[in-house]
């Protein structure tokens, strides 16, 4: 058994990873994120109920840049006070437990990869759609980081005038309705015109994102993530309508686009990095 923690930007989530389910799970609403020691606390907090159990490791996902060997973790995403934290140390001198780092998204693909959709797959790509566009990247049965940790960020490539997150995140309906993606997602099921129009604008530009992965690397699969994904029924005809410009059509043919299914996925995802931090260099094939 694992420990599993999922760090995002406004909320904690910790379980334990045992045959494949998340048990003895809690979350809560990061507090204080303008001071480093406050927040440190209240994750340390708690994972400290878990220790009572006989568990092997801590595995945790973190919306950041991530020195996956070092286990520390830059610029994490919404919480200002985290500009550089040694994590894994501060945690392993906490708990005397191994611990093991890597990108929020990461986890998420992991997840799906050992645990969901992704299972019968040797290349699948994780797309994950909030506030923002994060991807992780599985190929040949192994999560592939980059050298920085870096690798998947497609929502950061230039795109129009700007780049593809601007437009293929929620983000989007702020930038260009002064409205969210959940009340964009709320007139939708009401059948309301406007908020059908702002879905259909949405999945051709979400179309281009899934261009990149595939122009990128080629996967078998998608799953698709994140509190957007809830409104795919209504931006998936756009998106695949956007397809029609992809140069290899074949290709585009034989690609799997799964939604996920377990709300669990990313904690699942962070208990397992423990075990493949163990069995193969860190998990991740960094050259």
């Amino acid at each position: 058994m694992n420990i599993g923690i999922d760090l995002g930007g406004t909320k904690i989530q910790v379980g334990i990873e045992k045959d494949g389910k998340i048990i003895h799970k809690t979350k809560a609403l990061l507090q204080e994120k303008d001071d480093l020691r406050s927040t440190l606390d209240q994750v340390i907090q708690f994972i400290k109920p878990l220790t009572i159990h006989k568990v092997d490791g801590i595995g945790i996902g973190v919306p950041s840049v991530v020195d996956v060997e070092k286990g520390i973790v830059y610029n994490v995403t919404n919480i200002p006070s985290w500009k550089k934290v040694a994590l894994k140390d501060i945690l392993e001198k906490e708990f005397n437990l191994p611990v093991f780092v890597n990108n929020d998204v990461n986890c998420f693909t992991i997840g799906e990869h050992k645990f969901g959709l992704g299972k019968n797959y040797s290349c699948m790509v994780g797309m994950s759609i909030g506030t923002g566009l994060g991807s992780g990247v599985i190929i040949w049965n192994k999560l592939y980081a980059g050298i920085n940790c870096g690798a998947g960020e497609i929502g950061l490539l230039p795109y129009k005038d700007h780049n593809i997150e601007y437009y293929a995140s929620g983000n989007f309906f702020n930038a260009f309705y002064q409205t969210t993606a959940l009340d964009a997602f709320t007139s939708a099921k009401k059948g309301e015109k406007v908020a059908l129009e702002q879905w259909k604008a949405f999945g051709q530009h979400f179309g281009a994102a899934v261009q990149a992965v595939m122009y990128t690397y080629d996967p078998q699969a998608i799953v698709i993530g994140g509190s957007v994904a809830n409104a795919y029924p209504y931006f998936e005809a756009s998106m695949r309508e956007s397809f029609r410009d992809f140069i290899y059509p074949e290709s585009i043919k034989k690609l799997k686009i799964h939604l996920t299914e377990n709300e669990d996925i990313a904690l699942l995802g962070a208990a397992a990095l423990v075990d493949l931090s163990l069995e193969h260099a860190n998990g991740v094939v960094q050259k």
